[in-house]
């Protein structure tokens, strides 16, 4: 599984959301974020999209579509996600994780710097972290995608809650002059 790195460039990917919806990554009008998550009830992911929800508004005037893969079903994935108002992608069977390089590892969860976030979004969400057939060992990635499908900005995370927040996301697409 090669790493993608910037200054790579992706083909177009057709994508469909959770709501039977398509997006375009890369977007034809805007740069693109596309965040891989791990699982659709991971409590440290959930804590982390909500973030992304409360800024959207700003994400947008940014000129950043926001765009967020877990590796869940897509039923499951309605469970938690079905008001978010940016494209969520099912993708149970890894292949867009695959296509990016995105790995997994048991460092993941056993990083001391997971568990605060971790009980954080447990004690937030009351769920427990379970899905059928899905690993807690799974990594997450971002990935800042211009439209001519440039990668100009990658972020492979370490450990569960090593990810961009969304002030880096809106720097990295301002510092690039993209957006």
């Amino acid at each position: 599984m090669a790493k993608i790195k910037a200054g790579d460039f992706i083909v177009k990917h057709r994508l469909e959301t959770i709501s039977d919806s398509h997006v375009d990554v890369p977007a034809a009008q805007q740069v693109t974020h596309i965040q891989f998550r791990r699982f659709s009830s991971c409590p440290i992911c959930n804590l982390h999209i909500d973030t992304f929800i409360e800024r959207h508004l700003e994400l947008v005037a940014t000129g950043i579509q926001e765009v967020v893969v877990f590796h869940s079903t897509q039923e499951e994935m309605l469970k938690y996600g079905n008001d978010v108002p940016f494209a969520m992608i099912a993708d149970p069977e890894k292949n867009l994780y695959k296509s990016f390089g995105i790995e997994s590892s048991i460092f993941s969860v056993i990083n001391p710097v997971v568990w605060a976030p971790a009980v954080t979004g447990l004690l937030k969400f009351k769920q427990l972290p379970y899905e059928k057939g899905q690993s807690f060992f799974g990594l997450p990635a971002d990935f800042l995608i211009a439209k001519t499908g440039e990668v100009v900005a990658v972020k492979y995370g370490n450990h569960a809650d090593d990810h961009w927040e969304v002030d880096e996301v809106i720097q990295h697409a301002r510092q690039l002059a993209i957006v």
